[in-house]
């Protein structure tokens, strides 16, 4: 009966850890999900929130989709050689303890195709796709250009810029 005791207690003992880890895995929180009001007729508009790993693991950003748009897509934009571009990249890290901020200007999801103007003040759901987080939908609040700054278009913080692989 004492070693039936003891192989128990030692099989729990290995499956401590791993049940600790699965609970302290990826928990990423995303924090005020919004995109800039579109002009009638225009065909991209970008998605920005902010990112906070408050997990132990690392996680990342794979993928997106929206019923607003064919495509959304994660992108960054850089300067090379004094030109703005702009370029998708296949995922966004996540490492624990960090937060990331997509913004204008920077990291955004793209919203390629809009079926419809993104108006001041609608809604709309979007799916984003984490690595270890599996898929999270939030609404993303459209905002207007006085309260985001900026020109009311579909990448009107972007200026003069040329897409870039």
């Amino acid at each position: 009966m004492q070693t039936l005791i003891g192989l128990l207690f030692l099989a729990l003992s290995f499956a401590t850890p791993v049940w600790a880890q699965a609970q302290s895995g990826p928990s990423v929180e995303i924090d005020h999900p919004w995109a800039r009001a579109t002009l009638a007729g225009t065909k991209t508009g970008a998605a920005y929130m902010t990112f906070v790993n408050k997990g132990t693991a690392d996680d990342r950003v794979v993928g997106a989709s929206t019923p607003v748009a064919a495509k959304a897509e994660i992108h960054e934009m850089i300067l090379q050689d004094g030109v703005m571009k702009m370029r998708p990249v296949a995922a966004l890290d996540l490492k624990p303890g960090s937060t990331t901020v997509l913004e204008p200007g920077k990291y955004h999801v793209m919203l390629i195709g809009l079926k419809h103007p993104l108006k001041p003040g609608d809604t709309f759901p979007l799916t984003l796709k984490l690595e270890q987080g599996g898929e999270r939908q939030v609404m993303v609040a459209v905002e207007s250009p006085t309260k985001t700054g900026g020109a009311v278009g579909g990448m009107g913080d972007m200026g003069d810029m040329k897409m870039g692989k």
